[in-house]
């Protein structure tokens, strides 16, 4: 499953750089506007039901598996890279999809490395919410 979702962000990465590059100017508006507009409202939910256990580095403070997180891993990550991918549409800057690609790489070695603290610290009981996710 980890191999289709990053084929569905290079999907994603693909279709902005040819909106960039061939669109109009309003077709960059409504699709770069409509990322915005779903990514941000469902990074500040995914934010919120966090709560207490968000951390800037790899802390085990508590296991989430409720809302966004009972089907997605790390709903903070998808939902910053698609508002993000919308600004770099809405923007027409090409060149800063390689920066949202660093990004993404950046993502997937915390996202590793918050698993690796998570597992150890919840055993089976993350194993288990792993499998209930998407990827």
């Amino acid at each position: 499953m980890r191999t289709g979702v990053l084929l569905a962000a290079a999907m994603l990465a693909l279709g902005a750089f040819a909106l960039i590059r061939l669109g109009t100017q309003p077709q960059a508006l409504l699709a770069g506007g409509l990322l915005l507009l779903v990514g941000l409202p469902l990074l500040g939910v995914a934010r919120r039901q966090l709560g207490s256990a968000f951390a800037v580095t790899p802390q085990a403070k508590g296991l989430v598996t409720r809302g966004l997180y009972s089907k997605i891993p790390h709903p903070m990550y998808v939902f910053l890279d698609l508002a993000l991918l919308g600004a770099i549409v809405v923007l027409r800057q090409a060149w800063l999809l390689v920066f949202a690609a660093v990004l993404v790489l950046i993502q997937v070695w915390q996202a590793r490395r918050e698993s690796r603290v998570l597992e150890q610290a919840f055993g089976d009981t993350y194993r288990d919410y792993r499998k209930r996710t998407l990827w």
